[in-house]
């Protein structure tokens, strides 16, 4: 099987091919460098095959995609900066990069009747109330241009694709990017005092494991809308943070306990307006993996363990 993945400088890219190349598969990459530009880590994504798009040119998307033959597409491309996504001069940016850069690849994908995986997120919905968000709910409510252009990014999957996959995640953090648990591990080495919000509540999704089910999923025919997270139940980024550095003490970093950091709960008024309005709720529901023979994502609390044995700080 080959397939073919966008995005691989990127955290999830960087994942999906190490793991096409685990399981045997072909996969080939592209992002728009014009070479691999990713963390140079020695995994195998370094050193497979690899292809520089521009995911806004429909022309050369159609032309390398028709090409290269894959049997799918994975697209986790994307505009993921959500502040920035804010400013007038970025906002034709992302809409080309989140909407018509998915809408040349859905076109494509649709022509040679091949499989699409789309990458989206809890931010097409208002992120009000408690209830655990459906995967085929459709009353969507984006409170910024980040959401909004993910939201018409399904749309154009939804509408041109027949075999499709559109998973929502949310929280991610993975190996080769910024993440917030990388952002957590710096402030507390030069902050005595971090506030953290507590009144905004998901689940983190390891790129690692989220990768796994991916390629799990795309050789399936089990086609339509997912929600995958890490299980563990939910929290805030205030619980997310604590046990961040929790486990960083007991991994041998002492500069992390709480007599060294003191980490304070805020609410998200208080702790400030940013540039993008944030969903309170970002509880996915995931039962629809099990129901369809997915095996979930392991807890996040056992996938926060494994990545700070990765990463070094």
């Amino acid at each position: 099987m080959k397939l073919f993945v966008t995005g691989v400088a990127g955290q999830l890219g960087h994942d999906v091919m190490n793991e096409l190349h685990k399981r045997g598969y072909e996969g080939v990459g592209s992002d728009l460098a014009p070479e691999y530009a990713g963390i140079q880590d020695g995994s195998p994504v370094t050193a497979m095959p690899y292809v520089s798009m521009d995911i806004t040119n429909a022309e050369a998307v159609e032309r390398i995609i028709t090409e290269i033959k894959p049997d799918a597409v994975v697209h986790c491309a994307a505009w993921t900066a959500v502040d920035a996504a804010e400013d007038e001069d970025k906002k034709e940016k992302v809409r080309l990069v989140n909407v018509v850069g998915t809408e040349n690849i859905a076109a494509v994908c649709k022509k040679l009747d091949i499989k699409m995986m789309y990458l989206s997120t809890d931010y097409v919905f208002d992120g009000q109330g408690t209830e655990p968000w459906q995967p085929d709910c459709k009353d969507y409510k984006p409170l910024n241009v980040y959401g909004q252009t993910k939201l018409d990014g399904e749309l154009a999957v939804y509408n041109n694709v027949e075999k499709f996959f559109i998973i929502r995640i949310a929280w991610v953090f993975g190996k080769n990017g910024k993440n917030f648990i990388k952002t957590m591990l710096n402030l507390g080495k030069t902050h005595d005092t971090i506030r953290v919000v507590s009144d905004q509540i998901g689940t983190p999704t390891y790129t690692y494991d989220l990768a796994r089910l991916m390629v799990d999923m795309i050789v399936t025919e089990k086609y339509g809308y997912y929600h995958a997270t890490n299980e563990g139940g939910f929290i805030s980024w205030y619980d997310f943070t604590k046990e961040i550095f929790r486990q960083a003490v007991a991994a041998g970093h002492p500069e992390y306990e709480p007599s060294k950091v003191n980490v304070i709960p805020v609410t998200t008024a208080e702790y400030g307006i940013s540039k993008a309005a944030r969903p309170f709720n970002s509880r996915l529901d995931k039962s629809k993996l099990s129901e369809n023979g997915f095996t979930p994502l392991p807890t996040w609390q056992d996938a926060l363990s494994r990545y700070l044995e990765e990463i070094e700080f």
